[in-house]
């Protein structure tokens, strides 16, 4: 009986945010996991949530150019009171989405304790156990000083860990439109 060769797929992996969003690039090589890329988009300096957006848009679009990422996957907002922020920051998410479904890359959402779970073992981890854990399993020399980078990377492991199974799946806007028709008019 052959063996078959060992799956590759590169996974991004995305922490939606309106100053700072952050990104993280991993190659599955059968059990292993490589470390391709992660860092942030800065967003602060740009005036205006639509110039953000068109940043946001442009970055993930270029991010997807570079690695042709098979999967990408983001972090859910959670829930606050700032309901303007919320909005805002589902802006940004929806944005990074169209990026992937433009280019028909299947995108999955992961609740933010789902994430710590799935990467520590506990679902309320702060971001500094997140990339302790980080910095172990991926090898990492040196921490990033904003870890939105290494959130984002723990989301693109989560999406690993879950073998893409999560809340939410939708592999193209055909996909999302099917399992949405009330949404789409």
């Amino acid at each position: 009986m052959a063996k078959t060769p060992p799956t590759e797929k590169i996974i991004l992996g995305i922490d939606p945010g309106t100053s700072v969003m952050g990104y993280g690039v991993v190659l599955i090589k059968g059990k292993q996991i490589q470390l391709l890329q992660f860092g942030v988009i800065h967003l602060k300096k740009y005036v205006g949530h639509e110039l953000k957006l068109k940043k946001i848009f442009e970055r993930v679009t270029s991010i997807l150019e570079e690695f042709n990422p098979d999967e990408v996957a983001l972090e859910a907002p959670f829930f606050g009171k700032n309901v303007q922020s919320m909005l805002k920051l589902g802006r940004a998410q929806g944005v990074a989405m169209s990026a992937a479904l433009a280019r028909d890359i299947p995108i999955t959402e992961y609740a933010p304790k789902k994430v710590k779970q799935s990467v520590t073992g506990n679902g309320n981890a702060s971001k500094e156990q997140v990339a302790a854990m980080l910095q172990t399993l991926l090898k990492i020399k040196e921490l990033p000083k904003m870890l939105d980078a290494t959130d984002a990377l723990a989301v693109a492991l989560c999406h690993h860990f879950q073998n893409g199974q999560a809340q939410s799946k939708s592999a193209s806007w055909k996909n999302f439109i099917s399992e949405n028709p009330g949404r789409v008019k």
